[in-house]
């Protein structure tokens, strides 16, 4: 997979469609790491829409916990 690409854009299960990082999933990646943060494409389709990317609502979200 390349990292930027229409591909990704096009797949790209994020609803925050003003992100400057749609569809670049290593800027999204990265940005979401330095946060301490998932990005949106790890939690389920209900999960992503909350905007909540921690660590916590991601074991919550996949029934982890």
């Amino acid at each position: 997979m390349d990292c930027i690409g229409e591909n990704n854009r096009t797949a790209c299960a994020c609803t925050y469609e003003s992100c400057n990082k749609r569809g670049k999933c290593c800027e999204c990646v990265s940005y979401h790491r330095n946060k301490n943060q998932l990005p949106g494409c790890f939690f389920t389709k209900e999960g992503e829409r909350t905007y909540d990317r921690s660590f916590q609502f991601f074991a919550k979200d996949r029934k982890l916990c």
